[in-house]
Order: C-alpha cells, then sequence, then structure tokens
C-alpha cells in the first residue's frame, strides 16, 4: 500500500542568514532545515512549530506556506514536504532539544547552496523557494472537523 512519509520543514531567516540543522547521518556531518514527519494528533502547521522547537529550540509561528514538494529519495522512499516560512528580526540563540541534532548554525544561502552536506536536494530547493518570494497563506492548510484542541 502506499503511504508517503508525510514531513514539514521550516526555511527560518534572520539578518540574510538561514537556520541550518547539523546531524551525523552515517558517520557524516548533514545539514537540513529544523523538518521532521507529521504525528499522528497534530495538524501540519503545529508540526512545523513543534520541529522548530526540537531541533532548534526556537518557539515561533510558520508565516507562510512556501511550496509543497513531492520528493521520491534515491532509496525509493516517497515523501510529501510541506515547506514554511519564518523571518525573524533577528538571529537568535538555538539550542538543539533533539539529541540527533548536534548543532546549528545560522550560514548565508551561497554556503548552503555550494555546501555538499545537504541531506538532500530538498535543502538547496527550499532555500531557492524562499528567494523567489512566493508565499502562500497558511489558511490553506485548514484542519477540517479536527478533534483535537488548536
Amino acid at each position: 500500500m502506499f503511504k508517503p512519509h508525510v514531513t514539514v520543514a521550516c526555511v527560518v531567516q534572520a539578518e540574510n542568514h538561514f537556520l541550518i540543522v547539523e546531524e551525523t547521518i552515517h558517520g557524516n556531518p548533514r545539514w537540513n532545515q529544523p523538518a521532521g514527519h507529521l504525528e499522528a494528533d497534530e495538524t501540519i502547521i503545529q508540526a512545523a512549530r513543534r520541529e522548530l522547537y526540537e531541533e532548534a529550540g526556537i518557539h515561533a509561528q510558520p508565516q507562510a506556506l512556501l511550496r509543497i514538494h513531492q520528493w521520491i529519495a534515491p532509496d525509493k522512499t516517497p515523501f510529501l514536504r510541506f515547506l514554511f516560512a519564518i523571518d525573524l528580526p533577528e538571529r537568535v540563540t538555538v539550542i538543539p532539544r533533539d539529541d540527533d541534532i548536534d548543532r546549528c548554525l545560522w550560514l548565508p544561502a551561497e554556503e548552503i547552496l555550494a555546501s555538499d552536506q545537504l541531506r538532500s536536494p530538498l535543502v538547496a530547493q527550499s532555500i531557492l523557494c524562499y528567494q523567489a518570494n512566493t508565499r502562500y497563506p497558511l489558511e490553506m492548510l485548514a484542519a477540517f472537523q479536527w478533534p483535537f484542541a488548536l
């Protein structure tokens, strides 16, 4: 039965720098946006807020939907990835709460786009989506008859 992984990611920008989380995968450092899987008892937007807090220690509300990517990873795993934009007025101290995250970095777009440490090609594509400056309202992701408190 076909069941794509539903994930969320946040492109967080402050002072022309982007938040990157670094984790070690198969012994190598890999960069990603704060991101993760949707859990059963949360909306897509709640998942984005939770992942941002767990991976970077930041409490922030996604401000816009940037893109929904449908992607098949090299290992043939299918994904639906909801990408959000968050603009902060200044770079804040970031402290990972998730043991899988080694550290967080604030980096200029050029350094991210040129890196060979990206977890997937979606990391660079997400920066490019942010830079394209197309934003969609969060209301596009309404939770219909949602049984849990928002």
